[in-house]
């Protein structure tokens, strides 16, 4: 099979295009610069110029292939200026899905995310779960429009169309807001976690996995949420002061504190840039919030079998050890 892909020099975008290299399908990625990108020319995938902002750079690359996946998005909490999160959200996932439809491709797989729920208040919602707003971040708002909005209606309108819903996606070579919490936590230099708030982590291999599954087994018109295990941060980094016997912070920031501190900077973000951990976004997904999804669904039709969480951190804290030059405690 030759897919086309969007979104390939990304965390789950990579690992996808390497499975489907590994499983011996042809895989065409769309750039912005192919200079940047020799990587995936080294795994045999064919390299197409262009932008999912830029509609007419779409057209050539996707004709002709038998199936789409658009992983591409912008995913940024607590930065000034989010004119990038409708432009690549919104317009280029129209661009995309808008492109499959008018050349006829017979299947798509589009990234959407757990974050369109926004905070679930510790329920395990499913993929029936509806929320409108207000959302918490600009990150949460443009993939939920493109999620309601745009891929929705395509697919009840006959688009052969699948839409996976990933949480948080951790592995070796993140580069995401958590891994540098956990980066901080092996350097010793994490303070304190933010109490209650939690996520349903997966390895990024699993999820890239679920990608395929979507693709191979996903009914058109369906959503399936493919995120791991539900576990709150302070539990996740109890975990891992098991697994590298580094001391997890013992300090923990109640979920009221985090919501005056997210008011504080609302109050100044208009004056002073401050860095984005400290931002009123980044303090206000921190004050408690659960981004939690049943992956039922996803396990029963598709076979998703996402690895347990201690298996997942031990493999990627090795990794983030040894790149970051530490040695972590002998055990007494």
């Amino acid at each position: 099979m030759k897919y086309f892909v969007t979104g390939a020099t990304g965390f789950i975008g990579g690992s996808l295009v390497r499975q489907l290299r590994a499983a011996g399908h042809d895989v065409l990625a769309l750039v912005r610069s192919p200079q940047k990108a020799s990587h995936l020319q080294a795994l045999g995938i064919q390299l197409a110029p262009g932008d999912i902002t830029d509609r007419a750079s779409l057209r050539a690359p996707m004709t002709g292939v038998d199936g789409v996946f658009h992983t591409a998005g912008w995913y940024r909490v607590g930065v000034r200026n989010t004119d990038a999160g409708a432009k690549i959200n919104i317009d280029g996932t129209r661009n995309v899905l808008e492109t499959m439809k008018e050349l006829n491709i017979p299947k798509g797989v589009y990234t959407s995310t757990l974050a369109v729920n926004s905070d679930t208040h510790g329920r395990l919602v499913d993929e029936s779960y509806h929320y409108d707003g207000p959302h918490l971040t600009e990150y949460d708002r443009t993939k939920a429009v493109a999620h309601h909005r745009i891929a929705g209606p395509l697919m009840q309108a006959g688009l052969p169309l699948v839409m996976v819903m990933p949480g948080l996606t951790y592995g070796p070579g993140d580069h995401s807001d958590m891994h540098e919490v956990m980066v901080q936590y092996l350097k010793g230099q994490l303070p304190m976690a933010a109490q209650g708030v939690a996520f349903c982590w997966a390895h990024v291999e699993d999820v890239a996995r679920g990608h395929i599954l979507a693709m191979e087994q996903g009914r058109a018109g369906e959503s399936y949420i493919i995120c791991g295990e539900p576990m709150t941060l302070v539990a996740a980094l109890k975990l891992a002061e098991k697994i590298t016997g580094i001391p997890a912070p013992r300090l923990n920031l109640p979920p009221v504190m985090s919501r005056t501190a997210s008011a504080l900077a609302g109050l100044v973000e208009p004056f002073i840039a401050l860095p984005s951990a400290y931002s009123r976004e980044s303090l206000r997904i921190s004050a408690g919030v659960t981004y939690w999804g049943d992956n039922g669904k996803a396990k029963r039709e598709l076979g998703y079998d996402p690895r347990p969480l201690a298996d997942g951190l031990r493999e990627t804290l090795a990794y983030d050890l040894r790149e970051l030059e530490i040695q972590p405690p002998k055990p007494e």
